[in-house]
């Protein structure tokens, strides 16, 4: 029984410092690397952390691009999905009333042309970007609500637009956090 008992405590004490310990402090110092130093990237308005580059959060507001909406109510600490399939029928009441709430705010767009992506909660719940056509068809709502022409407004997101990573991978995304404090900024100087 010694013959065992020995080397398994052994084995065990070294995959516990491993993976509790070392593996841990080599993440945490790579992260210390990444823009943020694994901390996020804050977002500030006139001297005031308004948010994080890369947690998507709610905007309601006429005069704001909206992002997807979240199963989770964008908190970060519980990033989920509604994990209900596309037959489910809470699900798809939920999608018609997300529909149906856009359209409202949003009567020069037809129902066909409503991006998916606006209507439909992501995978963490916490995307905080947009494609190029779900910034684009909230240009005329936007420009309407804060008084500006709508050529300023869509300049702007063009501006925003980030191009896929290296060139090919991934669509093209706008951050809606960026566009919104680079709105409010164009508003002020207005």
């Amino acid at each position: 029984m010694k013959t065992y008992l020995m080397p398994s405590l052994k084995l065990t004490f070294v995959l516990l410092l491993i993976c509790s310990v070392i593996y841990p402090l080599v993440v945490a110092g790579i992260g210390k690397l990444a823009p943020g130093q694994g901390d996020g990237v804050k977002l500030s308005h006139n001297s005031r952390v308004v948010g994080y580059e890369n947690i998507g959060q709610a905007f309601t507001q006429p005069q704001y691009f909206q992002g997807r909406p979240s199963a989770v109510d964008y908190n970060a600490a519980g990033s989920a999905g509604s994990n209900k399939g596309p037959s489910n029928p809470d699900y798809l009441a939920v999608v018609k009333a997300r529909v149906d709430t856009f359209l409202l705010q949003n009567p020069t767009v037809k129902r066909a042309e409503v991006p998916s992506e606006l209507v439909t909660a992501s995978g963490s719940g916490l995307d905080p970007d947009l494609s190029v056509a779900a910034a684009t068809v909230q240009i005329n709502r936007v420009a309407t609500a804060r008084n500006l022409p709508k050529e300023k407004v869509a300049a702007l997101v063009k501006q925003h637009t980030q191009a896929p990573l290296l060139g090919f991978l991934g669509p093209e995304k706008i951050n809606v956090l960026k566009l919104n404090i680079a709105l409010d900024e164009l508003s002020a100087g207005k």
